[in-house]
């Protein structure tokens, strides 16, 4: 289960004086986003749950929220992230309640092969333990670093699937915390040190290290795959927190600089079901790096991050993971709402 917490959105909502919101979650959260509705009716706030996948803080819902004409939006299940929103947004991480202590004591053996300096990072669902857990390693002889990150993540120690600053510190090896391969996978990828996940539910520890090989592997396959390609479809996104449309253009002006044939598509759901009328002969998605790394099986036609278009261009010879880093915030920026103490 996830902590929800009620009584702090509630007071969120009655001093944005909102009567109807709309609440975006994950998939993992949507029995806490139907207690949350139940909640906020019951305190005579009308509540619309949004059925749409969601895949993170980079991409609300804030414009279905308006065309719904809902006061604000609930963004339930991540951390605060800085956005242009056009509803007042409200962003809820929901921490998980397992205990972290457990699953490093009993892998201590592991950890010690990391060093004596270590980085410690985690996901938003576990980011409130990690003080916690650093005294638990310092008492056994770590020297621990949180890094803070940049501007694009809300504590220090957090990393997202498309940003790993804050385990780019000076350290011997990086410890992650939480479920799941991609996160720890990037942070390996991205610090290029060896990196152990510990999986606080199962107890369970995993080196990236071969993962992260293999993961390399497979990506030098499709740039293989993409050298007989001329025409280049350049996806952008147009979810909020993925757009990045000079870094598109880049892409096209390089491909076009190198002889080949490159288009701009805009698509908000990037699959490549929707493209296969297009007569490109490979594609190049400038958004979420999951999804040409997560997906790339399902698409017939290879798929390439930027830097991988530069490998391809013998413009960079070394393997290097694509992050989507922070930018400093505009002055008359919206801004959204944090709650569990993350205030702008």
């Amino acid at each position: 289960m996830h902590e929800i917490p009620t009584g702090e959105i509630l007071k969120a909502l009655r001093d944005l004086s909102a009567e109807r919101v709309l609440i975006q979650t994950p998939e993992g959260l949507k029995r806490e986003a139907q207690y949350l509705v139940d909640f906020l009716e019951e305190n005579g706030i009308e509540a619309i749950i949004s059925g749409d996948i969601n895949y993170g803080a980079c991409d609300p819902a804030d414009r279905e929220a308006k065309l719904l004409g809902c006061d604000a939006l609930i963004h339930l299940g991540h951390s605060y992230m800085r956005l242009h929103l056009e509803v007042p947004t409200i962003f809820v991480p929901a921490f998980a309640s397992v205990d972290v202590v457990p699953a490093l004591e009993k892998n201590l053996g592991e950890i010690r092969k990391l060093g004596t300096r270590i980085a410690l990072v985690t996901t938003a669902q576990h980011v409130h333990q990690l003080d916690l857990a650093k005294e638990f390693l310092e008492r056994h002889g770590f020297n621990v670093i949180i890094g803070k990150g940049d501007s694009r993540v809300s504590w220090p120690g957090q990393v997202l699937g498309c940003n790993f600053t804050a385990a780019k510190v000076d350290a011997e090896g990086v410890l992650f915390i939480g479920a799941g391969y991609f996160h720890p996978l990037g942070v390996a990828l991205a610090t290029k040190k060896p990196t152990l996940a510990v999986n606080p539910y199962s107890g369970d520890a995993v080196w990236m290290d071969q993962e992260a090989e293999r993961l390399i592997r497979k990506r030098w396959a499709q740039i293989a795959k993409a050298m007989a390609a001329r025409k280049f479809g350049v996806i952008t996104s147009t979810k909020k927190g993925q757009l990045r449309l000079a870094e598109a253009k880049r892409v096209v002006r390089l491909l076009r600089e190198h002889g080949m044939y490159a288009r701009l598509i805009a698509m908000n759901h990037i699959g490549y079901p929707a493209l296969e009328g297009f007569d490109f002969d490979a594609y190049v998605v400038v958004a979420c790096p999951r999804v040409p790394i997560d997906d790339y099986e399902n698409w017939r036609k290879p798929v390439l991050t930027p830097r991988e278009v530069e490998i391809l261009l013998g413009l960079r010879e070394e393997y290097e993971f694509d992050e989507i880093l922070g930018v400093e915030r505009e002055k008359d920026e919206p801004l959204g709402i944090a709650v569990h103490g993350v205030r702008d």
